[in-house]
């Protein structure tokens, strides 16, 4: 399954030749160009039958994770996190340290010892250490330096009714829909453009609006799904295994209005599961490409994901699904 495949895959920001490889491995015999740009995004364009419109789409490939600031005496590393990142869902988490791939975990001063003030404290990544069973800093130094990528060390797992848990959904999930349009034909011309450092800033969509001259723009993501537990109704931002979620505003871009209420008329026209996404809440790389030029209408189609930015986020395949049929379905009428 090509989506275990790229959840698998070690793609910190920064850090996306391995999922960039995969991606142009298998992209390559459906496009009509492929190229990798200065910063390190992928593209590929493939021109339509008819080539009157030309509609960007992208996704990301790199994933939250950590890089290694320092190497302490005792053999403990100090680490930053790469993308947003809650400390609390760290600790005791396996993980993966540079291109050697050490193997180490997240650890935190042992409950037994903390006093009161340090138990109700909430937790920051500088009072977390990675732990890579060394006990000297030289012995550390002989696998790991500063300045290495961290990674989650997590599997691929499927339960319940059609959902899976991995690392990586946000936005591998993304990354998939858009290797699979790229084997369709469409009178549209389409480029599919597979950025790095989302997590950090949107660094590779900023290159990426300026230099790809689109009619309109598709952005394709996991989010937040928020819809577990006692939070109401009106907070949860979407559900997981209830369709594609379609954005109207996020905190770092509002869609445009022509392009989400056709994305929402063509869901209900092909019977398609879709969902609004009901609170304003993250970003993607909708927030540089519609800046980019003179202005790029813009709609993003989501993925619900529960315990994002974590190893183990959870997404439903009819989601995933959804996500496709409504992107492919609005190509199809341009």
């Amino acid at each position: 399954m090509v989506l275990k495949e790229l959840c698998l895959l070690r793609g910190v920001s920064g850090d996306e030749g391995r999922v960039r490889d995969f991606i142009r491995e298998r992209v390559e015999k459906h496009a009509t160009r492929v190229w990798t740009d200065p910063i390190g995004n992928l593209l590929a364009f493939k021109k339509g039958t008819e080539g009157k419109r030309h509609v960007l789409l992208a996704a990301h490939m790199d994933e939250v994770g950590f890089m290694v600031l320092g190497v302490n005496d005792n053999g403990l590393l100090s680490y930053e996190p790469v993308g947003g990142i809650d400390a609390r869902v760290v600790v005791s988490k396996p993980v993966l340290v540079g291109d050697g791939e050490a193997p180490g975990v997240i650890g935190a001063k042992a409950i037994h010892l903390q006093s009161r003030a340090e138990f109700e404290k909430v937790l920051k990544h500088s009072d977390l250490y990675i732990d890579i069973g060394a006990s000297t800093k030289e012995e550390a130094e002989k696998l790991v330096k500063p300045g290495d990528y961290v990674s989650f060390r997590s599997d691929w797992h499927e339960f319940g009714e059609g959902l899976v848990k991995a690392k990586a959904l946000d936005d591998r999930v993304g990354c998939m829909t858009l290797m699979s349009l790229l084997e369709n034909d469409y009178a549209c011309d389409i480029t599919c453009a597979f950025t790095v450092q989302e997590e950090i800033g949107l660094r590779g969509a900023a290159c990426v609006g300026h230099s790809v001259a689109a009619d309109e723009a598709l952005i394709l993501e996991g989010t937040t799904a928020n819809d577990l537990g006692d939070v109401p109704s009106h907070l949860r931002v979407c559900r997981v295994g209830q369709g594609v979620a379609v954005s109207f505003m996020d905190r770092a871009s509002v869609s445009s209005r022509p392009v989400w209420q056709k994305l929402r008329d063509v869901a209900v026209e092909e019977d398609i599961p879709w969902q609004f996404k009901q609170s304003v809440s993250g970003g993607n790389d909708a927030g540089e490409i519609q800046l980019a030029r003179d202005g790029v209408p813009t709609g993003v189609l989501s993925v619900p994901c529960r315990n994002i930015h974590s190893g183990s986020s959870v997404a439903a395949f009819s989601d995933i699904e959804a996500q496709y049929r409504l992107a492919d379905s609005y190509l199809r009428r341009q």
